[in-house]
């Protein structure tokens, strides 16, 4: 049985994501959160537009501090335009986010004066410019805020809401249908009434990597081990989805029917099986502007399939831009490779001293059924496929994957 060379297979999927149409949508501000942005944020003005000050205190000419006494003139509250300009040996009272008033150059701290009737005593003077905030400090007139294709958080939200945006162009989320099949397995919630049952985690699994990385998803749930009803439910699913993900069905049994049902579709094929441990089983197919992915079975393999070849899919039609996917580290121990394909086994990551590092501690090797090798700050060893022995100390490829 050939399987496509694993690399060759990444760059087929690279290739199809070019022209992907992406399209965009006006969401209200608090709404964006975690959305990805579509175009970049331009300050249509200067922050601050005029200079401020950034404590309370009195605005004064910084020359004028020698003589020791000055007459207070006027106060300027927050939010209130001044008409009134510093004359030389007189100050302004002044409060934190107040406009500085013309000719003032410095602002002398609350702290740092004794009142005396109408008049401030200088106690310990400042350095020029102290406490002004300058025109244009924060950012400047034109200047690109926020790049297109930045996740939206708290601080993109913050800055937003300063510039006065309502309305924010975000990617459109791509829309995901998730079916599972096979008549052994249970759906959420569902009593085993034998010991031949199993509880289908994938579908659930599946729509929570996928959800996390901005989605929207329809579960279509679980479909048993029938040719056309599995056909039908794929038809359904392509009419109002960007991808339908499928699990089971795509290995060499009697009662594997996805991928047969898959070719009968006539589609574009980016990648049909894998060099690649777990999951060499996999289909990548397209039809029209639409992907199919079929998944293997085994909960373990659907979810390192996932990751290396949907959520590229899905960070592209969201705005992204092909990248590499791996951080490089440090191996803690001996690694013997028991494939021979390009193999992806869970690790431990972690970083120390601005360095990363990987171990197997508490891994268990084995089926790919084994889905706890997942928990406790999982990532996935990229062993090459000529690679057959990793000697402790070696750096490695890894793939984070929470």
């Amino acid at each position: 049985m050939k399987f496509q060379d694993f690399d060759e297979t990444i760059e087929n999927l690279i290739n199809s994501l070019r022209g992907v149409i992406k399209p965009i949508e006006n969401v209200f501000l608090i709404d964006t959160v975690n959305r990805i942005l579509a175009k970049d944020v331009v300050a249509k003005e200067n922050s601050p537009s005029h200079a401020t000050s950034s404590m309370d205190g009195y605005a004064i000419k910084f020359s004028d501090q020698k003589k020791g006494m000055l007459k207070i003139s006027s106060q300027v509250p927050a939010g209130i335009n001044i008409s009134e300009s510093i004359k030389s040996g007189s100050c302004i009272k002044t409060f934190t986010g107040s406009l500085m008033s013309e000719g003032s150059d410095t602002l002398i701290p609350i702290e740092n004066v004794e009142v005396c009737g109408n008049e401030i005593k200088i106690l310990t003077p400042v350095p020029l410019g102290f406490a002004v905030r300058l025109i244009g400090e924060d950012y400047k007139h034109d200047e690109v805020l926020i790049k297109k294709g930045t996740i939206i958080g708290f601080a993109q939200i913050a800055l937003m809401a300063e510039l006065g945006s309502v309305q924010i162009p975000v990617f459109v989320k791509p829309k995901v249908a998730i079916i599972a099949t096979g008549s052994e397995i249970l759906d959420l919630g569902e009593d085993k009434s034998s010991p031949a049952q199993i509880r289908s985690s994938n579908h659930i699994t599946l729509e929570a990597i996928m959800k996390s990385h901005g989605a929207n998803v329809s579960r279509m749930g679980i479909v048993k081990d029938d040719k056309k009803l599995i056909k039908t439910k794929i038809i359904d699913a392509l009419k109002d989805s960007d991808i339908v993900i499928t699990t089971g069905g795509v290995s060499v049994g009697d009662y594997d029917f996805v991928k047969d049902i898959i070719k009968g579709m006539n589609p574009q094929y980016i990648v049909d099986r894998s060099s690649v441990k777990p999951g060499r089983h996999i289909r990548v197919v397209k039809i029209d502007s639409k992907y199919i992915v079929a998944l293997p079975g085994f909960p373990y393999s659907a979810v390192v399939m996932a990751f290396i070849y949907i959520l590229p899919l899905i960070r592209a039609m969201q705005g992204d831009k092909p990248h590499s996917q791996y951080i490089e580290a440090t191996i803690e121990e001996d690694y013997i490779k028991r494939s021979p394909f390009t193999e992806f086994t869970a690790c431990n990551l972690y970083l120390k001293g601005g360095h990363f590092f990987v171990n197997l501690n508490g891994k268990k090797k084995g089926s790919s059924a084994i889905l706890t090798n997942m928990l406790n700050g999982s990532a996935l060893l990229r062993v090459e496929q000529k690679t057959k022995f990793i000697k402790k100390g070696d750096r490695v490829r890894v793939l984070q994957i929470s």
